[in-house]
């Protein structure tokens, strides 16, 4: 059965892993179903936190630090009724492995720090992840870092491989203050709160009558 051939292109949400030395895309990870909700807080950066001190009160010190989260779900049934034979032998646990990686330095890093401890090397530099961009829709394409990350795996195969999960995910949006402005994920930062700044010129500016008031002098 064909679809109706105007029916708009449904566009997934996801996560895209880029080189933060040359800006080379590593990998796109496309959510299997878009969330229903996104949970987005903004913590104030502000000079005045403590009380009283009136010089620093309206100051802002930075961007503000932005958290998001979400739930996504991930189903084998499609694969399943498809006869995948990869679905079949393995279930949704490439799926899972590739969001864990996330989380994780790659054994093959793990193994160079090992070596470079073995040899007395003095000082070893942390293992640096890729650059992860948070994407959910043209209009928001921003760098972040997960902080949080829990998989509830809920139906299983008769060899135990989980067919279907809900993962949640946390992630602290990396601004300026984190990479600097000349860091590849610091610019697309900028764009996305220059964004930001355009569709907020956009919306009609409220009266003093819709307040119940003739003004504030």
């Amino acid at each position: 059965m064909t679809t109706f051939p105007n029916s708009p292109r449904l566009l997934k949400g996801g996560l895209v892993l880029v080189d933060p030395t040359t800006s080379a895309v590593q990998r796109v990870i496309s959510l299997q179903y878009n969330s229903d909700t996104l949970t987005r807080t903004l913590q104030v950066k502000g000079a005045g936190a403590e009380e009283g001190d009136r010089s620093e009160a309206l100051r802002l010190t930075g961007p503000a630090v932005e958290e998001i989260s979400l739930e996504a779900e991930i189903d084998a049934t499609d694969g399943l009724e498809a006869a995948d034979a990869q679905t079949a032998r393995l279930g949704i646990h490439p799926q899972l492995a590739t969001l864990e990686g996330l989380v994780h330095p790659t054994s093959t890093q793990l193994l160079a720090n090992d070596s470079l401890a073995r040899s007395g090397t003095l000082e070893i530099a942390p293992m640096e992840a890729p650059l992860t961009l948070f994407v959910w829709s043209k209009n928001r394409i921003v760098p972040v870092r997960l902080t949080n990350f829990s998989v509830t795996e809920e139906a299983f195969d008769a060899a135990l491989n989980p067919i279907r999960a809900k993962v949640s995910l946390g992630m602290r949006v990396l601004s300026v203050d984190d990479l600097g402005f000349s860091h590849r994920g610091g610019s697309l930062f900028m764009g996305y709160l220059q964004n930001k700044e355009q569709f907020a010129r956009l919306t009609t500016a409220g009266t003093f009558g819709v307040l119940g008031i003739g003004g504030v002098t």
